[in-house]
């Protein structure tokens, strides 16, 4: 098995949304805004390559939406989901899998593009997309606090189409690749776990969107269930210690990776790295 980090772009978000409860003037230090309080996030995704299968995990917010969707969002920096799958040795023809963690457009929105003639099509021709079935179930019949998050020509097309599958409860879905379900962020959110060189590498998606979401009340707005997500991160986090569990973020701007250690305050990042330094 061989991983491989995949940076989709960046783009930004409100701090406070980011941070809920948590003021300002603690989270601005390790996640300083710009004068509309936004913070820049990347949008990374993991690229699992084992004996028989081509995996991606997450697509990012793709590009097909207006300029006006943009401009709530100022995607920035020169790096694409192709552009970074080519860095990797890798086309889009090569995909086997993807596997979409929930449907909120900056985890899908790339797996949908618009052809020549502006058809939407999937955006990895010979790919097997992934959702879980109560996930699905939940998008395609948003609450009227996620509607805006749930675009369904990012994800409805796959189905179209035939190219989509679905996950019915917690699974190994290949050798070495499982996925836990966490519905604090959103109704059952995947969390891929991945045994590889004798760890286990656990794809945060946003149950942990960054390094500095480890402590307990650093728990995002865009929550629909917050405080089930405090009783995930204490579960998760308790397992994440004991079994030595390196953490592989999504939206962390600068670290990738992160090992855990039990301080006075509570479990906190230990070692931050790259993914490229496992060995």
């Amino acid at each position: 098995m061989k991983l491989y980090s995949i940076n989709t772009g960046y783009f930004k978000l409100d701090g406070g949304a980011m941070f809920g409860v948590v003021p300002k003037v603690i989270w601005q230090k390790i996640n300083p805004s710009d004068e509309k309080n936004l913070c820049s996030w990347a949008m990374r995704s993991l690229l699992v390559q084992t004996k028989d299968h081509l995996i991606l995990i997450d697509t990012g917010m793709g590009n097909k939406q207006s300029d006006k969707f943009f401009s709530y969002y100022e995607p920035h920096g020169d790096i694409s989901l192709m552009s970074s799958l080519a860095n990797a040795g890798f086309q889009a023809g090569d995909i086997t899998d993807v596997l979409m963690t929930h449907l909120h457009f900056d985890h899908c929105g790339g797996s949908v593009i618009r052809d020549e003639q502006d058809n939407l099509v999937p955006a990895f021709p010979n790919a097997t997309y992934w959702s879980h079935t109560s996930h699905w179930d939940w998008a395609m019949n948003p609450n009227a606090r996620e509607k805006a998050s749930f675009l369904k020509e990012n994800f409805v097309p796959l189905q179209e189409q035939g190219v989509l599958k679905f996950v019915d409860e917690t699974q190994e879905l290949f050798p070495g690749f499982r996925v836990m379900l966490s519905s604090g962020h959103t109704e059952c959110m995947m969390i891929p776990l991945i045994e590889y060189k004798d760890k286990t590498i656990a794809y945060m998606a946003d149950l942990l969107p960054s390094a500095g979401h480890i402590p307990m009340p650093y728990i995002m707005s865009y929550d629909v269930r917050p405080l089930e997500t405090l009783e995930e991160k204490k579960r998760f986090l308790k397992t994440a210690l004991k079994n030595n569990y390196i953490l592989f973020f999504e939206h962390d701007l600068k670290n990738e990776c992160s090992t855990l250690q039990m301080t006075e305050r509570g479990i906190r990042a230990h070692q931050l790295f790259d993914l490229k330094s496992i060995v």
